[in-house]
């Protein structure tokens, strides 16, 4: 696989974890179509992932399908070894792959609990630690995590998901703070109430106080919160770095 000749982000190689549906896939197709040779992982979901790589390239983009658990410490390193192998390795890690699951507080498990921080955040950190050193050696490098409003504004049955996303954006900045002179920018983006079909362990999206009705009078779209991570991994963005920002229509006002 090479990576496109054109576009803003030739050159790039990115690696969107829970790449295969909803945002991730619109960031993969998004980063892809400004130029960027694009990794789709995905947790065991191979057909999606192809389903995605064909969606690339169709337009002419250039995709591959990986797959690999997040939560697996030697998994991670496996796919940024072949990616660094076969691609030069990463340039811009976008750490999206997330579980939503929903339970009340006093009925969920320890290891209900422990289930999502380990997607979420300890997915964040291996992928980050496995990606920043061959980052730091080219002198450059672009990660953005994937938040979610729920962690800014509260809601019910989702403990252990608000608190996930709670740690990304302590991440964001510790990453920033540390990695800021070696040319790496690390920033979170937020998604607000986005419409669509969600997964069948996604729930409802817990109850948000307030109602969390978008400023702007519609729900949110894969596309808008992909335009967000556009802007940080193009060269409009290379003067961001340890920033939360918010793609919610105005239900949240830092």
């Amino acid at each position: 696989m090479t990576t496109n000749g054109t576009g803003e982000l030739a050159g790039q190689v990115v690696l969107v974890t829970g790449g295969v549906r909803r945002i991730g896939r619109a960031i993969a197709v998004a980063l892809a179509r400004k130029g960027a040779a694009v990794v789709v992982n995905a947790r065991t979901s191979r057909d999606e992932a192809e389903d995605a790589v064909r969606e690339i390239a169709a337009f002419g983009g250039t995709a591959r399908a990986m797959l690999a658990d997040v939560t697996d410490e030697a998994a991670v390193a496996a796919m940024v070894a072949a990616i660094g192998r076969d691609l030069g390795g990463v340039d811009i890690l976008v750490n999206n792959a997330a579980d939503r699951r929903e339970a009340a507080f006093t009925e969920m498990t320890f290891a209900d609990w422990r289930a999502i921080i380990a997607v979420v955040l300890d997915g964040a950190f291996l992928c980050s630690r496995a990606v920043i050193p061959g980052m730091v050696a080219k002198g450059h490098g672009t990660i953005v995590n994937i938040g979610g409003v729920t962690a800014h504004v509260g809601a019910t049955r989702r403990a252990h998901v608000l608190a996930a996303k709670a740690g990304l954006v302590g991440l964001t900045k510790a990453l920033a703070v540390e990695y800021g002179e070696a040319g790496l920018t690390v920033n979170c983006v937020v998604p607000g109430r986005i419409g669509g079909r969600r997964s069948a362990t996604s729930g409802r999206g817990g109850a948000i106080p307030g109602g969390g009705h978008p400023l702007v009078g519609r729900e949110g779209t894969p596309e808008d919160v992909a335009g967000a991570v556009m802007l940080l991994c193009g060269p409009g963005g290379r003067y961001i770095t340890g920033q939360t920002i918010h793609v919610s229509g105005g239900i949240y006002l830092p």
